[in-house]
């Protein structure tokens, strides 16, 4: 198991690579490309500099037309999947914008061993017609790798990926792809559509309310997509969106307690806060709990994350307590530090009760 996600790109998948292209290419030089991808520089290199070392490098020592060099690439792209297989969608970013048409197939081509999610981005900016009108075929292929890439590669705000800002200010030439692909059979299909909806959704929030209320309904996929389409908008309290799954009452809910364990903690404790709430009303209504928490960053300024308790029904009348947990240690993905925070409670998108507490 390799020991940063980087070093997926290892040094003998590099020559693993470099013998398969080879045998299809007499006049490809196994140890110039070996020399010149593990060089000096190769270790400090990040997984994205790794991978766009190793294409360039390809185009290099493969001196051929690029018509050429993709028939080559093809007969060694079954061979390498996952993070690695993308060098060869790679490749046609780096050397291929100047032909469309070609490297559009070499996407659709390569796409089943890894991804083109990222590569396919340049034709997009550069060639957004032929780009659009080329994913919207695939939106109806038989291998549901190609139909994902419809949806995932024309995401307005695909994360790690460079923007489409066409497509953020005017989405709805995407829209009639993801049409076609809601109730598709593959899961890795139609999560990807809602993903794109998501995306969608910061900038024309209307637009999606709109589709994701025609939509639902219509299949248990379509189903799935809407409620995940619709988790940024959920989160942010959109009145429409909590309405669409059923949480339509802001008011007829008592808060009979919050409270924390504590009043101050240390970095790496866990935070413990119970709640009890009451239907204060004499019939069932539908509750989104969700608590956020007010992050300290660096500058002494708050950042908030907004973390789903339960969605629940109560009966005129009944109440409900839960307890949760929060660590307060540092992660990957979130670094603490000391300050005044605070955590919220919000039913159904409304902030009921907040309570500040100390990190140290």
């Amino acid at each position: 198991m390799p020991s940063a996600l980087k070093d997926l790109f290892s040094a003998g998948l590099v020559k693993q690579l470099g013998k398969s292209i080879a045998l299809n290419a007499r006049e490809f030089d196994v140890k110039a490309f070996e020399k010149k991808v593990l060089d000096k520089q190769w270790k400090e290199l990040e997984l994205k500099q790794r991978m766009r070392k190793i294409s360039t490098t390809l185009g290099e020592c493969l001196d051929i037309p690029y018509q050429q060099q993709l028939t080559v690439l093809k007969k060694s792209a079954s061979q390498f999947n996952g993070l690695f297989g993308m060098v060869f969608p790679d490749f046609v970013e780096v050397y291929g914008q100047a032909h469309p048409d070609l490297s559009l197939d070499a996407l659709e081509f390569f796409t089943p061993f890894s991804s083109s999610e990222f590569a396919i981005r340049p034709f997009l900016l550069h060639y957004p017609e032929l780009t659009l009108k080329r994913m919207m075929e695939w939106s109806k292929s038989k291998n549901y790798h190609v139909r994902r890439l419809a949806s995932e590669g024309s995401r307005p705000r695909l994360p790690w990926a460079m923007a489409i800002p066409a497509l953020k200010k005017d989405p709805s030439p995407v829209l009639p792809i993801l049409e076609n692909l809601k109730n598709d059979p593959e899961d890795y299909v139609y999560r990807s559509v809602a993903n794109n909806l998501n995306d969608i959704s910061k900038d024309h929030p209307q637009l999606v309310l709109t589709l994701c209320k025609k939509w639902k309904g219509q299949s248990k996929s379509a189903d799935w997509v809407v409620k995940h389409a619709l988790r940024t908008l959920l989160k942010k309290g959109n009145q429409e969106a909590l309405q669409l799954f059923g949480h339509h009452d802001k008011n007829n809910v008592a808060i009979e307690s919050f409270s924390l364990n504590k009043k101050s903690y240390s970095i790496g404790e866990q935070m413990s806060f119970r709640i009890s709430i009451k239907n204060s009303d004499k019939k069932k209504h539908s509750f989104r709990l969700e608590y956020r928490m007010h992050y300290v960053k660096a500058n002494g300024k708050t950042s908030p994350k907004t973390f789903l308790i339960r969605k629940t029904e109560l009966s005129g009348g009944e109440s409900l307590s839960i307890s949760k947990s929060q660590w307060l240690k540092d992660f990957s993905t979130r670094k603490h530090y000391s300050g005044k925070h605070s955590i919220e409670l919000i039913i159904n998108g409304v902030v009921k009760s907040k309570i500040d507490f100390n990190l140290k």
